[in-house]
């Protein structure tokens, strides 16, 4: 399988399959300007910070992440140009395109009520993983995190008895969560997210890694882009450093392929129990 496939596979998805009912929430307009301002290759730091600043909460929520304990900095910014400055543009518009995301779709259901906070500190884990392992994108990593779980929601908002579904397959631990909902549904969170990301105008390389991150058969394949492997191997282990954090229990993921997305990033458990110490006090800071 190679991204064109992925891309196919969702177009058919949405015309013939079980999603063409389901509204995909359509791609905010600030993300859009922010979008067309990053394609040109040479984005101005003048005019992101104009989008960022359209928005109150927007630009605070840019400062609070600068100024997070992920990146020690000496002196804290105080507007959002000092916060561009210090993030620079890439990060920039990872932070951005989360803010975007979470305003534009609703959770409001109590299996979800941590979800937003959840996803951030995931994104935060990617982040944090794709500063310490060779050729990673770190925007890439981040927005991937953020969008791991976003088809969870849309389902909720879209798909009558998926409220039952959710909690069946959390609770259930003889088969994946895309197992149980594909015997309900006829699709899953991970096709849904996935036609989120396509929406959104994401990288493809996040649209791919949000299609397959529960399909941990393709780690050995090199039919897939190796981009693609790591990324997926990276979510594990990022929903591993959150659950610990969390204080949720051991997904049956984790128990059966967390060693082998540990092997392929080349980590071994002292390096992961030093990423856990280190990420602590950067999630405290979402509370």
């Amino acid at each position: 399988m190679q991204l064109a496939d992925i891309d196919r596979e969702l177009e058919t998805a949405k015309a013939k399959g079980a999603v063409r009912d389901i509204v995909i929430p359509p791609c905010p307009q600030l993300l859009l300007e922010l979008q067309d301002e990053v394609r040109g290759g040479d984005p101005d730091p003048a005019a992101i910070a104009r989008i960022a600043s359209q928005d109150v909460a927007m630009a605070a929520a840019l400062i609070r992440y600068s100024n997070s304990p992920l990146f020690a900095r000496s002196r804290p910014a105080r507007t959002v140009g000092e916060a561009i400055a210090m993030l620079g543009v890439k990060q920039t518009v990872g932070v951005l395109t989360g803010f975007f995301t979470r305003h534009a779709i609703r959770v409001n259901a109590a299996l979800l009520e941590h979800f937003w906070e959840t996803s951030t500190r995931r994104s935060l884990a990617m982040a944090y993983i794709a500063r310490h392992l060779y050729g990673v994108d770190v925007e890439v990593a981040q927005t991937c995190g953020l969008f791991c779980h976003v088809g969870i929601p849309v389902m909720l908002q879209g798909v009558k008895g998926y409220t039952g579904t959710l909690a069946e397959a959390l609770a259930r631990q003889d088969r994946s969560c895309v197992a149980t909902e594909n015997a309900a549904h006829k699709t899953d969170h991970a096709v849904v997210g996935a036609l989120v990301a396509k929406t959104g105008k994401l990288p493809p390389l996040v649209t791919a890694a949000v299609r397959l991150h529960h399909d941990f058969t393709i780690l050995p394949s090199a039919g897939i882009p190796a981009e693609v492997r790591y990324l997926v191997a990276m979510l594990l282990v990022a929903e591993h450093l959150v659950a610990l954090h969390e204080g949720t229990r051991e997904s049956d993921e984790w128990a059966r392929f967390g060693l082998a997305c540990m092997e392929h990033l080349h980590i071994d458990q002292a390096e992961l129990q030093h990423w856990a110490d280190d990420l602590h006090p950067v999630f405290e800071n979402l509370a």
